[in-house]
């Protein structure tokens, strides 16, 4: 069962995030082989972490509860608040198998929360610069809540427009980079 959970930032929790880094990978490492996309959102200066994503494999609802909530920033304080839904990954890879690679251009998270329960918009056409894209769904897997997509776009009415208008109570784009371990060499 693949799972979408984002942690957002408490206020003020910066120098406790960049504090407890290492230890969040460490954390994530584990998780490794059954991650689809993972990284952190960022502030409008494209350094300041806001949150983290994490989109995941694991076995049932409690095991993405526990995911969720012994992650080390969270049990430190360091969030407000976790988003955690069922999530199907429309795309069918990860975000490592995104032909855009790690960098070059602007990427975003795109969370669009429905105005009300249904079975969600088809995947767009197009797919070139998505990264991720899925339903939030209810905790059985049947009810769409809602999307979720990464997206390398030019700026955030270009990422805003991967959601099809009118379907969402809300709409967040966030600034967003890939995550996991610093690539070095």
């Amino acid at each position: 069962m693949e799972f979408f959970c984002y942690h957002r930032d408490r206020p003020g929790s910066t120098a406790l995030r960049y504090a407890l880094l290492e230890e969040h990978l460490r954390y994530m490492d584990r998780y490794e082989k059954e991650m689809t996309a993972r990284g952190p959102t960022l502030a409008d200066d494209g350094a300041t972490p806001t949150g983290s994503v994490h989109i995941v494999d694991l076995p049932d609802p409690a095991a993405a509860r526990a995911f969720a909530f012994d992650e080390p920033g969270y049990q430190a304080g360091a969030y407000r608040d976790v988003l955690l839904r069922r999530w199907r990954n429309e795309l069918g890879r990860s975000m490592w198998d995104f032909s855009g690679g790690r960098a070059g251009g602007r990427r975003f998270l795109v969370l669009g929360l429905g105005t009300e329960p249904g079975t969600g918009p088809d995947t767009p056409t197009g797919r070139d610069e998505l990264i991720a894209y899925g339903p939030l769904l209810s905790d059985d897997g049947t009810t769409w809540l809602g999307t979720a997509a990464l997206v390398r776009a030019p700026d955030r009415d270009t990422a805003r427009a991967v959601l099809a208008p009118g379907l969402y109570a809300d709409v967040e784009v966030h600034n967003w980079r890939f995550g996991g371990r610093p690539v070095t060499g």
